[in-house]
């Protein structure tokens, strides 16, 4: 075990994912519960979407990817909540739209431009090989940033997911907070990309946070537990995803996924005993 875990240490690639990997999943750990809370889960699904779209563009105009990727996912974030604020189109329906029609613009424009070549097909799959030095530097940075805005802001992000219309009535900024929100998980998808893959990245933003809700009943215990899920998931998952070659987004899903079911059913044990 000792052996196996000082070779992967051994590679710098390895220390980059692992570094960034772990950044990524408390980011979206932070911000899964309140997501889920809101019924906002579909939007790292959408945005990620948007997100594969933006980087198709950025490789066709020979551009820096995350320069590209994450303005436009962060625009993204704000047209889904304005949508579902002010028109007929309800929220679900907006980012199935956006799902769809983001990765028609980004198959078309690969499909015309530089064709399915190796790093897009890393941005849809998610690979551990993919995180150059200047990434890694940009991912710590925002990362950090992401969760330091999330402690600032925390109160007033637990009050408006949880009773928003109370939250405006006593003269909380909703709308404020919920791009605040909104903000923080469009740089959180676009980070995750590298590593878990456009189709993939949700997972990492709803899993954790459902799981910790099977064994939690508080809003800061269920945060904190499901960010130790979701770095225990990760970990586990990386390490089997090197250790037998297989993509490493799907090797932490399918984690995420065996441990929802496992803690569903010790939920479900407690409710009978």
């Amino acid at each position: 075990m000792l052996n196996t875990l000082s070779q992967m240490l051994s590679y710098p690639f390895f220390v980059r994912a692992l570094i960034v990997g772990c950044l990524v999943s408390l980011c979206a750990a932070l911000l899964g519960t309140s997501l889920v809370l809101k019924r906002y889960s579909m939007i790292g699904d959408g945005l990620s979407h948007v997100g594969f779209a933006a980087l198709a563009v950025a490789y066709a105009l020979k551009a820096a990817p995350l320069a590209i990727a994450i303005p436009v996912c962060i625009a993204a974030a704000f047209f889904l909540l304005q949508i579902k604020d002010s028109s007929k189109i309800k929220g679900d329906a907006a980012t199935a739209l956006m799902c769809s029609g983001a990765l028609a613009v980004g198959v078309m424009t690969v499909s015309l431009t530089t064709g399915m070549n190796t790093d897009v097909c890393n941005y849809m799959f998610g690979s551990i090989l993919a995180m150059s030095k200047n990434d890694v530097k940009l991912s710590v940075c925002l990362s950090i940033a992401v969760m330091v805005l999330y402690v600032l802001f925390y109160p007033r992000i637990f009050a408006v997911t949880f009773d928003e219309t109370f939250s405006s009535a006593t003269g909380t900024r909703t709308k404020l907070y919920n791009m605040i929100i909104a903000l923080l998980t469009a740089i959180t998808v676009v980070l995750g990309m590298r590593m878990m893959g456009t189709l993939l990245i949700s997972s990492l933003i709803v899993f954790p946070s459902l799981t910790a809700m099977r064994v939690c009943r508080q809003f800061k215990t269920t945060i904190l537990v499901s960010a130790a899920f979701s770095l225990v998931c990760f970990l586990t998952g990386i390490t089997i995803s090197y250790l037998y070659s297989v993509p490493t987004g799907a090797c932490i899903v399918v984690v995420d996924i065996l441990v929802f079911f496992l803690f569903a059913g010790v939920e479900k044990i407690r409710e009978r005993t």
